[in-house]
């Protein structure tokens, strides 16, 4: 119950900011749930339609009144909203022009109109009525919002006065065929209301809270079952149902649900159906949780892919950093040379700026407020489940995100535009590991898998870091970009699993292992090439591109074959750049100078640290060789 604690106590806590009960993602009152509406129809205070049209997509949002049973509605005789809803319930027109209702109310095709004027009558002559609403029950009396639907261009009949479902015609589609999501007919419509009267500037009835209040008073008169609630620890009313729609408007997956009229879920556990012996929660509890875990997921800090959803939030509503991003997206687009050339090692520099960073957000959240983090996913249409949960006090989340950046921080080279020092996110790491075509079960599996390794600082899985260190040496098999993108991956994976080594996030001249001395002479052999290449020769790989897999699994037998290689090269050096070439042959000496014999002619595969050698001398090698080709040239 820990869970919907947290999210009660944060809906009582945010509730109470203005910023976050407005705007485009409001958290919601209590019996209120949002829906995309695709018509909009207006009417006046006495309950005459005036006009309607078609929805465009950016207004398509639409706050709507609902009761337990409509939030999470289902199954073949989905319960009515109690203000606008689709044509079934709202048009009594709807089944003379041939509406299809769902199979549950075939036996009495008006079932559903009859279901919502009944409770939209209750509603108005209570005493917790709303002038809109009466002129919507007026309007809606009538039966003939469909006939006036036609007249206005919204839908459309056939040559037999039929509803016009779909449009198969050659000319171009009316705007309500455009907007409907894909398969669905205009039978979907769904009607949202306005009304407009001479005194009264707010005509829309998802903006009016006067009249969200009235339909909240009205609901809370029902009569309903009382209990001990096991957030709250009161008796008051309990929830007979809980809301569905949590990741967006469509999903009708619920966290809480239960069912043991039919099927025998609970197969004789409780006696009653409800599921209330098992776990008893209030109305208001239960909308206020759903509605607050709904908005979070709905914000940007949200992790999402396909159903699968990771949050992270503080209680109190205030800005949390994102454990799924990476260091680029959490530190901003800072400069980072003008630190790095006054320090020295880019890693002091970026463990600087990161330091700074967790520290405004230690300032900005309260001493008071946990941080949650909550990962949900669904493996059926109809049942969500939560499969990860933490709740962590502000520092301890503030450090062990400090330290998952630390750990695994390296230089980055995403795109043109994106380079960065830092941490790759989760998916990122996923697809170096598995390429970016992997099965989306796969890429669920490897986010879920590292998130211990934030949140908990498991040991991070040596599979991913051999798997993408492998396909990283298979250089041949992926596009220029995409493999500079995974080498800077497979370097971070590799120093955050070997933190015992101390690497640098600079070339490190003093380290003499034979895979980090293989991995610089290797670097320089391609550097060599590929300067040398002439402009119609620059596209294609080098030969130490090529060989990179071969000199990793057998460097000693490898290196002289590829040394080989490079005399043309070096030829051309000789004869066009010898200053240049005389630097470069002083480095292969220098290099081959810290090897001993017995390490030099050990042919064992190489480990990743010769990627993190490779990656540093070649970094350091277009650095500063090319700073000095200009004087190297003047002197020849």
């Amino acid at each position: 119950m820990s869970w919907l604690q947290q999210l009660y106590d944060t809906y009582e806590e945010c509730s109470k900011v203005p910023e976050f009960v407005s705007g485009d993602n409001p958290l919601l009152p209590i019996c209120h749930t949002t829906q995309n509406a695709h018509i909009e129809v207006v009417l006046d205070g006495e309950g005459h339609f005036l006009r309607a049209k078609v929805l465009s997509k950016g207004e398509l949002l639409t706050v709507v009144p609902c009761t337990e049973g409509s939030a999470g509605r289902s199954g073949s005789k989905p319960v009515n909203h109690p203000l606008c809803d689709k044509l079934q319930y709202v048009a009594g027109d709807y089944v003379a022009v041939g509406g299809d209702v769902t199979v549950g109310f075939s036996k009495n095709s008006q079932e559903p109109y009859q279901n919502y004027l009944s409770q939209l009558a209750a509603w108005v002559n209570s005493s917790a009525s709303h002038p809109k609403a009466k002129a919507i029950y007026e309007y809606v009396s009538k039966g003939t919002l469909i006939a006036d639907l036609v007249k206005a261009q919204c839908l459309f009949l056939d040559d037999k006065q039929q509803l016009l479902k779909k449009w198969d015609k050659a000319e171009d589609a009316p705007a309500i065929f455009k907007i409907l999501p894909a398969g669905q007919t205009a039978e979907a419509a769904f009607i949202r209301w306005r009304v407009e009267t001479p005194s009264e500037l707010a005509t829309a009835t998802w903006e009016d809270h006067n009249l969200m209040s009235a339909w909240i008073r009205f609901y809370n008169q029902r009569e309903s079952t009382k209990g001990l609630c096991m957030v709250t620890g009161e008796t008051v009313a309990l929830a007979t149902q809980h809301p569905s729609g949590i990741r967006h408007g469509a999903d009708k997956a619920k966290l809480i649900s239960s069912n043991d009229s039919s099927g025998y879920t609970f197969r004789g556990r409780f006696t009653d159906s409800e599921g209330s012996q098992a776990c008893s929660v209030s109305s208001e509890v239960s909308q206020k949780s759903h509605n607050a875990l709904r908005w979070l997921v709905q914000r940007k800090q949200a992790y999402r892919f396909g159903d699968q959803v990771f949050v992270s939030w503080a209680k109190s509503g205030e800005e949390i950093p994102d454990p799924f991003a990476d260091s680029h997206a959490l530190l901003g687009t800072e400069p980072e040379e003008a630190e790095t050339t006054n320090i020295g090692d880019v890693g002091q520099a970026f463990a600087k700026r990161l330091s700074k960073k967790i520290a405004g957000y230690q300032t900005n959240i309260a001493d008071t407020s946990n941080i949650i983090v909550m990962g949900l996913d669904s493996a059926t249409p109809g049942r969500m489940a939560i499969t990860f949960y933490r709740e962590l006090e502000r520092s301890e989340f503030l450090a062990r995100l400090e330290q998952w950046h630390t750990q695994f921080a390296w230089h980055q080279n995403f795109s043109k535009d994106v380079k960065f020092i830092g941490t790759p996110a989760p998916r990122d790491i996923a697809e170096a590991a598995y390429g970016r075509r992997l099965d989306d079960k796969l890429k669920k599996a490897v986010v879920e898998r590292l998130l211990p390794c934030i949140i908990d600082q498991h040991p991070f899985p040596n599979d991913l870091m051999f798997s993408t260190i492998q396909r990283v040496s298979n250089r041949v098999g992926m596009d220029g970009w995409e493999w500079e993108k995974t080498l800077g991956i497979a370097c971070s994976l590799f120093r955050g699993t070997h933190q015992q080594e101390n690497y640098r996030m600079s070339l490190e001249e003093d380290r003499t292992t034979r895979d980090y001395l293989y991995g610089r002479l290797l670097a320089v052999a391609d550097y060599i090439e590929e300067v040398s290449l002439s402009d119609s020769e620059k596209n294609r790989q080098t030969n130490a591109a090529r060989f990179m897999q071969r000199f990793a699994s057998n460097p000693y037998k490898t290196w002289p074959m590829l040394y080989d290689q490079l005399t043309p090269y070096i030829a051309r050096l000789k004869a066009n750049r010898k200053g240049l070439w005389i630097k470069l042959e002083n480095l292969l000496d220098d290099i081959k100078c810290k090897f001993t014999a017995e390490i030099f002619t050990d042919n064992a595969q190489l480990s990743g640290e010769y990627l993190l050698a490779y990656h540093c001398q070649r970094k350091e090698l277009w650095k500063k060789i090319e700073k000095d080709t200009a004087t190297d040239q003047s002197d020849d």
